[in-house]
């Protein structure tokens, strides 16, 4: 039985503001990016293994090749045409590096396959380099993969998969090999960037600092960099750093935009609390496509030196889910959108496609991000 069906877990998550729930004030390091704290992006070329048959065919020829010279630094030499991959994945790791990173280390990697394999889950990756822009091997990589879904097959053709399965990552995956080769040094001015960039957020940090030493330390250069000025008294004593740990505990109230993301590779939504839609009506109707795979097997007859063969028979249906029509009403809060996409019984993938028709008419109130 072949059987294909749209499945997703929906998370939506709703901040609330006036009326609801209170939004809480965050810390400032976890606001904005010191100038200087930047990360340095790594590449590599590896080969994951320990599939269960789910890895690239001989037609990802690089893979074979990939396995054959790592077999011969083994002393193990093996010719290409008999060497088989079905569990075997090529794929590239990525990774962002500290710039303050120190050897030993560790950062996070991500594991993707380039090459045909059905589904990375259960793989190990194999010891990887990772190099710099500049060709420098910066990191090795090694370790078990974390796919977030998984996909399974049957020996009749039919199987079942969730999410994306070709995408992986090892948490803290990765070690430095080498400094990094960053030194911070605290003139008498920090420099802030926002990491959400936001005009109304930056004013108010502004505002804050200010507030808290009761002198105009900080001022905005743009709108999404402050300056501020260490004071005199933390500078000739030494304290530089103190006063930046001092900063980083500060707390801010940031303001938060009109913003809808969606990660089509896991069926996940997110919409924030300021999200509103504009009187809309939506009719949506589910398409099933069901496919059953029933082979025959048909025999000769006694003494007709015939042949017993498997003949296909497969049949196919179709099953369309009636459609309803829900009316949103002006400015609708991120609840009430909620309500009325599950009042149409929409499955995530479903809700995705709701959701851009809303904006492409102009009834969605929101940035729509997709990932």
């Amino acid at each position: 039985k072949k059987y294909f069906r749209k499945s997703a877990t929906a998370i939506l998550l709703l901040s609330i503001g006036l009326g609801g729930i209170i939004q809480a004030q965050v810390r400032l390091k976890d606001l904005v990016r010191l100038r200087g704290m930047e990360y340095r992006q790594l590449i590599g070329y590896g080969i994951v293994v320990g599939l269960a048959g789910t890895g690239d065919s001989k037609r990802s020829r690089f893979t074979t090749q990939s396995v054959v010279n790592m077999l011969q630094k083994f002393g193990v030499n093996v010719p290409v045409d008999k060497t088989k991959t079905k569990n075997v994945a090529a794929v590239m790791v990525t990774a962002d590096a500290p710039l303050y990173g120190r050897k030993g280390d560790r950062i996070d990697i991500t594991i993707s396959s380039i090459g045909d394999a059905k589904t990375l889950e259960g793989g190990v990756l194999l010891m990887t380099p990772l190099s710099s822009q500049q060709g420098q091997v910066v990191a090795i990589a090694q370790g078990p993969l974390t796919v977030g879904g998984f996909s399974v097959e049957t020996s009749g053709g039919g199987g079942v998969r969730q999410n994306h399965t070709l995408v992986g990552r090892i948490p803290q995956g990765a070690l430095l090999q080498l400094d990094m080769g960053g030194e911070f040094s605290i003139d008498s001015t920090l420099s802030l960037s926002l990491k959400n960039k936001d005009i109304t957020t930056a004013n108010r940090v502004m505002e804050v600092i200010n507030r808290k030493y009761g002198q105009p330390l900080a001022r905005m250069v743009n709108p999404y960099t402050l300056e501020v000025e260490i004071p005199a008294d933390y500078r000739q004593n030494g304290r530089a750093y103190t006063f930046l740990a001092e900063l980083e505990q500060l707390e801010v109230k940031p303001d938060v935009r009109a913003r809808v993301v969606i990660n089509e590779r896991t069926g996940t939504i997110v919409i924030g609390g300021k999200v509103s839609v504009l009187p809309a009506a939506i009719a949506h109707g589910n398409l099933s496509v069901e496919i059953r795979s029933n082979p025959i097997v048909s025999q000769p007859s006694p003494f007709s030196q015939g042949q017993t063969v498997v003949l296909p028979n497969t049949q196919a249906s179709v099953y369309q889910d009636e459609g309803q029509v829900v009316t949103i009403e002006n400015a609708a809060t991120v609840q009430e959108v909620a309500q009325a996409l599950n009042t149409i019984g929409l499955m995530p993938r479903d809700i995705i496609a709701v959701l851009q028709a809303l904006k492409a008419v102009g009834a969605l109130q929101a940035e729509l991000e997709i990932m």
